[in-house]
């Protein structure tokens, strides 16, 4: 009986020593595998104590921080990354100043005298069909869109208007070139604006008058050089819907005629005047029974003429005009 009972403690003894054996060997081979493969070995984690590497009760051995403060003036908590799109990652960094100041705005600048083909609205201003040129520093009048009605270029250096300033503006309905140094106007310049009622230009140096639209209803030409040699014979006549004439401060010798029956205001002050025709505010002696009611201020005040030695040029006027009686 001790033989067989002998032989079985053998046999368990070696199964044991076989079954011990098996995982180192596939440990081995593992650790081979690894590193003929080039990876790194596995911490065998079912192996550690993890009460072991680190106790967190024991707060005594934790690092103290306070030993580690950063130097004054750095942070003491890293920033938070900020996203770079990658447009961005291809811009060089920029150095900021030590004082920055804030940048001034941008000012936008227009030339004062247009070229040729520029556009008027970035010399002027355009507001629908109106243009305001003023106080721009022309020298001439600008290429102006065919859709302007009306013009305010007062206040410039121009000099002189030529017959294609105002062509093919149809639509123009008031031309104001006050304050200006305008000394000639060409003879058709403006005789092609059949929509034209407002024709202004005081302040300027003009000593004669072109060829005027028939449509014009204020015709103001204050304080120029003008001549009565500088108004065509019947040139007013011809302008059937005048109402408003200013002509004063001007160099007139005489009061220009006839005039258009549909005129209300003539300003003939401070002129050089020193007779009234008969037939400047009437037609004719024999239509005395005939009232120019429309015509109710006229002024010859300022001028060398003593109104009292013409009273049948005034027969026919609702009012007597404004000047010297005496």
């Amino acid at each position: 009986m001790r033989l067989p009972a002998f032989l079985s403690l053998l046999v368990l003894a070696l199964q044991e020593a076989e079954a011990a054996s098996l995982p180192m060997e596939r440990k081995q081979r593992e650790a081979e595998t690894t590193a003929e493969r080039g990876l790194p070995a596995m911490l065998p984690l079912g192996d550690y104590n993890y009460s072991e590497v680190l106790d967190l009760g024991n707060y005594e051995e934790l690092t103290d921080y306070e030993d580690h403060q950063p130097p004054e003036g750095r942070m003491s908590s890293p920033a938070p990354p900020t996203q770079v799109s990658p447009a961005q990652s291809t811009k060089v960094p920029r150095t900021l100043s030590a004082n920055p100041t804030t940048p001034r705005p941008a000012t936008m600048s227009f030339p004062t005298s247009p070229e040729p083909g520029l556009p008027t609205c970035l010399v002027c201003v355009c507001l629908g069909s109106s243009v305001y040129c003023d106080d721009a520093d022309l020298e001439s009048i600008p290429r102006l869109p065919r859709m302007t009605t009306y013009l305010y270029a007062r206040f410039n250096r121009i000099s002189y208007v030529r017959a294609q300033d105002f062509e093919g503006l149809t639509k123009l309905k008031r031309i104001d070139l006050s304050g200006n140094t305008i000394s000639s106007i060409e003879h058709d310049a403006l005789s092609g604006l059949p929509t034209l009622q407002d024709l202004l230009l005081p302040e300027n140096q003009l000593a004669a008058l072109p060829v005027l639209p028939g449509g014009i209803e204020v015709l103001d030409v204050r304080l120029n050089r003008l001549q009565s040699s500088g108004i065509q014979p019947g040139a007013f006549k011809a302008l059937g819907k005048l109402q408003f004439l200013y002509l004063a401060d001007n160099l007139l010798d005489s009061i220009p005629g006839p005039l258009p029956l549909s005129l209300r205001t003539l300003h003939l002050q401070n002129n050089m005047i020193t007779a009234v025709q008969a037939d400047a505010f009437c037609t004719a002696a024999g239509e005395q029974g005939h009232t120019r009611r429309p015509l109710e201020d006229i002024r010859l005040d300022g001028n060398p003429v003593n109104l009292s030695l013409f009273p049948d040029a005034y027969f026919c006027l609702p009012r007597l005009p404004t000047g010297r009686f005496t």
